[in-house]
């Protein structure tokens, strides 16, 4: 009776437990079908948002070709149907189509997944497909791209199903060779929970070692798998979390790296944690200063005294600072405290204002020059015209008053004309009137022109062009008034009886026009700036000129060319203005 009792009990047990085998083997199958078509869907839903992105950041995609060539490609990569669609709906690429048979295919705007996308942002559908004549598995997602409004990406219920069906057959054979074990199971309980212990404790330890790979071992259903499901899903929560930290400190160190002010952050001690390279190349820092106190490395002491206000808590006021080695750049420092009551750190933003302080005073200086320029040719208009009201001369007197008159306003006739171009020039409103130019014929045409000039102050003007260099693709006009200034400033500065020399040649395939004269020269540190508006090396404007504008003009006439202008003092005496002309296409 024992022995039937034990062998019923076994039986029972037995059966209860191939029942309860078969039970959750069924119920795990149905899962794992269930969970395999989710992840399916996830995943091309995944594949298309990922798509997506990719082709927000590539802009190189414009017409239909190209954007069907990355369909292609991109499907091999999947191993699925790719179609990107325009914002109406037309077709623009797909893996299952020739770039000959795209302009066939209907509008998919009206598509269920396409529809679902503009809703929900996501779209999956499960339907027949009419060109692949097939049932499909479609997620469509949008895409912010100029040209690709929606990216689809598909894949056949036959792909499907076959993966499921291996799913059901893994699960079989589970459940097959799980039924003769399940009585040795029943023995070996206390073994089995041991290694199940064992196991987690193994994971635990992976976990502490830096690998948070999630494990593919299926902790059970009972108290202590939920144990180390909780466990672990706090630790792949922590995992994930680390991950967007860590990304986040890329993109932000990716964004400071590109910046041209200079970011310095350090904690509440002092320390510095983060100094990008535009602050390293300020401040001359050139090991990495990170983890180092800001004592230690900073060496201007507004910027140590800035940083120390801040880690107090209190309000800083930017300063203006001299950095560089030879003093020529000029910054702005902010600082400020990371919590307004201290203890959280601070940050130090370091702004380049060189080039606004210069604009800034080229822009007064022009005001000045302008002023001035204006102002004495108006002081001697009025003081004559003055003079003719309040006691009339004689008719010589008057006559000669007059010309004073007529000369001062046409001086400033000149100077507002002059003005008025540099502004067009400045605002690109010059138009180029490319054509073949001879260059002789724009020499003498200059010559003629100052012909009065050069005649009263008895000088004589040589003119030499090389034979390779008679003609210019060039604006003559502009070309004109670019030799026309340079002589009358050559004609002007060299005394009388003096020699004026004009040359063209090439040189590697660039023409040369020189302009010299036997005048004074020009001091070495004035070389680079005769081109400058107003600029004059007779800072009392006491010698003999014109407007002050005349070589402002050449240097942008000569740039619109794509040329270059310079000076230089020649050995034998006077000086020299070379420019080179490269030669443009008509426009």
């Amino acid at each position: 009776m024992t022995l039937r009792f034990r062998t019923r009990i076994f039986v029972t047990s037995l059966a209860v437990a191939a029942a309860a085998l078969a039970i959750a083997t069924v119920i795990i199958a149905w899962e794992l079908r269930n969970d395999e078509r989710a992840l399916i869907e996830r995943r091309l839903a995944d594949q298309a948002s990922l798509i997506a992105e990719l082709l927000s950041r590539n802009t190189t995609l414009t017409t239909d070709s190209l954007i069907d060539e990355e369909a292609d490609r991109l499907a091999d990569v999947l191993g699925g149907r790719v179609t990107l669609m325009a914002a109406d709906g037309r077709v623009l690429g797909d893996s299952t189509v020739d770039d000959d048979a795209l302009a066939g295919l209907e509008n998919h705007l009206q598509r269920p997944e396409v529809q679902s996308a503009q809703q929900e942002a996501v779209g999956v559908v499960e339907r027949y497909s009419t060109t692949t004549q097939t049932d499909m598995v479609y997620a469509a997602v949008p895409a912010m791209h100029p040209a690709i409004a929606y990216v689809r990406v598909a894949l056949p219920l036959t792909a499907i199903a076959s993966q499921l069906r291996r799913t059901a057959a893994v699960t079989g054979i589970a459940f097959a060779l799980a039924a003769p074990v399940a009585v040795l199971l029943a023995w070996f309980f206390s073994v089995l929970v041991s290694r199940r212990v064992q196991t987690i404790a193994a994971v635990a330890r992976r976990y502490s070692a830096g690998d948070l790979t999630r494990p593919a071992y299926d902790y059970g259903s009972d108290e202590l798998g939920a144990v180390a499901r909780v466990l672990d899903a706090s630790v792949q929560e922590q995992g994930r979390r680390l991950e967007e930290l860590s990304r986040d400190r890329a993109h932000m160190e990716a964004i400071l790296t590109g910046m041209v002010e200079g970011v310095l952050v350090v904690d509440s001690h002092g320390r510095l944690q983060l100094a990008n390279r535009a602050a390293q190349v300020m401040l001359h820092i050139d090991t990495s200063p990170v983890g180092r106190h800001y004592l230690e490395v900073l060496r201007h002491p507004d910027i140590s005294a800035q940083l120390t206000t801040a880690l107090r808590g209190n309000p800083v006021e930017p300063h203006e600072l001299v950095l560089g080695r030879d003093g020529s750049r000029l910054f702005v420092s902010r600082a400020a405290p990371v919590s307004p009551g201290g203890g959280g750190g601070a940050v130090l933003v370091l702004h380049d204002v060189t080039d606004l302080k210069r604009a800034d005073q080229i822009r007064r200086d022009f005001v000045a020059n302008v002023s001035h320029e204006l102002r004495t040719p108006l002081t001697a208009i009025r003081g004559y015209v003055e003079a003719l009201v309040d006691d009339p001369p004689d008719p010589e007197q008057t006559h000669k008053f007059l010309d004073i008159v007529a000369r001062h306003t046409s001086r400033m006739e000149r100077l507002v004309t002059d003005l008025l171009r540099l502004a067009r020039l400045d605002a690109k409103q010059e138009v180029l009137d490319v054509v073949a130019c001879e260059i002789q014929q724009i020499f003498n045409a200059v010559v003629a022109d100052l012909s009065p000039l050069i005649e009263a102050k008895k000088q004589r003007v040589t003119i030499a062009v090389a034979p390779d260099a008679c003609t210019l693709q060039a604006d003559p006009a502009k070309l004109h008034d670019v030799v026309r200034n340079l002589v009358e400033n050559a004609v002007s500065y060299s005394p009388e009886g003096a020699d004026v020399r004009l040359e063209a040649a090439r040189h590697n395939g660039v023409v040369h026009i020189t302009v010299a004269d036997s005048g004074p020269g020009i001091p070495p540190e004035d070389l680079t700036r005769v081109f400058e508006r107003f600029y004059r090396v007779d800072k009392s404007r006491s010698k003999p000129g014109g407007t002050g504008l005349g070589l402002a003009i050449v240097r942008h006439l000569v740039e619109l060319h794509g040329g270059r202008a310079v000076a230089e003092n020649r050995p034998e005496g006077g000086a020299k203005f070379t420019v080179t002309l490269p030669g443009v296409r008509p426009q």
